[in-house]
C-alpha cells in the first residue's frame, strides 16, 4: 500500500489510483510511482510525443495489450495521429523481425559494428554531397 502522500500524489496526476497499482507490493510501490511518473510525465530529453511513440513500439514488440492500449493513449494525448502509431508499429516489428535474424544466424557483433558504422559514414557523405 503506498503512503497516504503518494497515494495523493497519483491520484492528483491521474485522477484516481489505478487499480493494478494497487497490486504493487507495498515495498515498490514508492520507487515504481517514482519511475512512472518521472519517465512518462517527467520534463525530460524526450518530447511527450516521442516518448508515446517509443512506448506504442516497444509495446507492440513485447506483445503487452496493456501497454499498448496505455501508450497509444498517451500518443494520442500528445497529438500523435493513427498513420504515426502504425508506423511505429511497423518499425518495431522490422525491428524485431531483424533482431531474430541476426541473433538466430549468430552474427559476429564486431563485424556488425564495423559495417554498420561503415554505412553511417557512407550516408553522412551523400548527406554532405546533397548540401553542397
Amino acid at each position: 500500500m503506498a503512503s497516504e502522500d503518494t497515494r495523493q500524489e497519483i491520484e492528483e496526476t491521474l485522477g484516481q489510483v489505478p487499480s493494478w497499482m494497487e497490486t504493487i507490493a507495498d515495498p515498490a510501490i514508492e520507487h515504481s510511482w517514482g519511475l512512472f511518473r518521472d519517465l512518462t510525465f517527467g520534463e525530460n530529453e524526450l518530447s511527450a510525443r516521442e516518448k508515446g511513440l517509443i512506448g506504442v513500439g516497444v509495446a507492440a514488440a513485447i506483445g503487452c495489450p496493456y501497454c499498448t492500449y496505455f501508450h497509444k493513449e498517451e500518443a494520442r494525448l500528445a497529438d500523435v495521429g493513427e498513420a504515426e502509431l502504425e508506423e511505429a508499429v511497423n518499425l518495431a516489428s522490422s525491428t524485431r523481425y531483424f533482431s531474430t535474424i541476426l541473433h538466430g544466424n549468430e552474427i559476429d557483433l564486431e563485424e556488425f559494428e564495423s559495417e554498420t558504422d561503415e554505412m553511417v559514414d557512407y550516408l553522412e557523405q551523400g548527406e554532405v554531397a546533397a548540401d553542397d
